[in-house]
């Protein structure tokens, strides 16, 4: 043979051999990214239960998964109430879910989980215009703010995350029993795991003020508050559930972002790899919400659609009591349930 051709030949199948070997690796590589994406897509809800007739709360469902929850709650035929401090962008969001669902019962109210007087009007407006309330979803929140005090003198994430759910929460409850069998869905995080409820210092006015303590605070607040709710309304047809929603696309990153953008260039493309879509993210929300036969999980833990164990301080009764106690004080709220 000669010598051109053969080396010619040579390198040609060197050239095949090692885009074969690319084209394994290729392959390969994108197969792992598909299961990785799967996996941390989470579980799905698969219940087909029709909502006509029932009315579903929403707080904060103009943006991220609440905006999908609302979407699927409307898909069921429920009559939706986006509970929104944003009126324009929640009515916006509102117009596309009445146009995307076909359901045109879906409206708007404003709520300032920030403001306790916000909270009450938005309640106190519910209860004297709607005849109902099926499903309460405590969905709004905020993560790792700077350090702020709302109007009313409470560190703001704990204020927003837990205060504001807490006293809606309690001010709706008759109207929760008298629609029963209902439902209330506090939207918690897996970042309780390793939170304290600080009650000597809540306002952090005694330590230096950490975010992400705080975080973990108001979400280790939001199981211990579904944990003694469903100890106070056992047996009446209200029953209700915290759940860890995974780790989301969604706006509530914001303020790690603008405090660390460099950070937040450098993690984007793993962050986007691992992270869930907001509807993936609403999956556990609606389970919660619609799944026949969780009445027995009242005061239970969810995640990825499953009931999960919580972190050991998510289980203490004497913390979910006081916190209960506290947290009536703080917000003015007197009636015994």
């Amino acid at each position: 043979m000669n010598l051109h051709i053969f080396v010619s030949q040579l390198w040609e199948d060197m050239e095949l051999n090692h885009l074969a070997k690319y084209g394994a690796i290729t392959a390969a590589t994108v197969i792992s990214l598909a299961v990785l994406k799967k996996w941390i897509a989470g579980g799905i809800c698969y219940s087909c239960v029709r909502l006509n007739g029932k009315t579903v709360v929403i707080t904060g469902a103009n943006t991220g998964i609440g905006r999908e929850t609302a979407q699927d709650m409307a898909k069921r035929g429920a009559r939706v109430v986006m509970a929104c401090r944003d009126l324009l962008k929640a009515e916006k969001a509102a117009e596309e879910i009445r146009c995307t669902t076909g359901n045109g019962n879906v409206v708007v109210r404003h709520l300032d989980l920030a403001s306790l007087i916000s909270v009450r009007q938005f309640a106190q407006e519910y209860i004297s215009t709607e005849d109902r309330l099926d499903i309460l979803i405590n969905n709004a929140g905020v993560m790792m703010c700077p350090y702020s005090l709302t109007v009313d003198g409470y560190e703001t994430q704990f204020a927003v995350n837990h205060l504001g759910h807490f006293l809606l929460t309690v001010l709706l409850l008759d109207m929760l029993k008298k629609s029963a069998p209902s439902r209330v869905v506090n939207v918690s995080s897996i970042a309780h795991k390793g939170g304290i409820i600080c009650f000597d210092d809540l306002n952090f006015t005694k330590t230096k003020y950490d975010s992400l303590v705080s975080y973990k605070q108001s979400k280790l607040a939001n199981i211990l508050f579904t944990k003694e709710l469903a100890l106070r309304t056992k047996d009446s047809g209200v029953s209700v559930y915290a759940l860890h929603p995974g780790v989301i696309n969604t706006e509530l990153g914001r303020y790690v972002q603008k405090r660390h953008p460099v950070l937040n260039t450098l993690l984007f493309i793993p962050a986007f790899l691992l992270m869930k879509t907001p509807n993936q993210g609403a999956q556990t929300s609606i389970y919660c919400a619609v799944t026949e036969g969780l009445e027995k999980y009242s005061g239970c833990y969810f995640s990825d659609c499953q009931l999960k164990e919580p972190a050991p301080e998510a289980k203490d009764d004497t913390a979910a009591a006081r916190l209960w106690d506290v947290s009536s004080q703080l917000v003015g709220y007197k009636k015994e349930n």
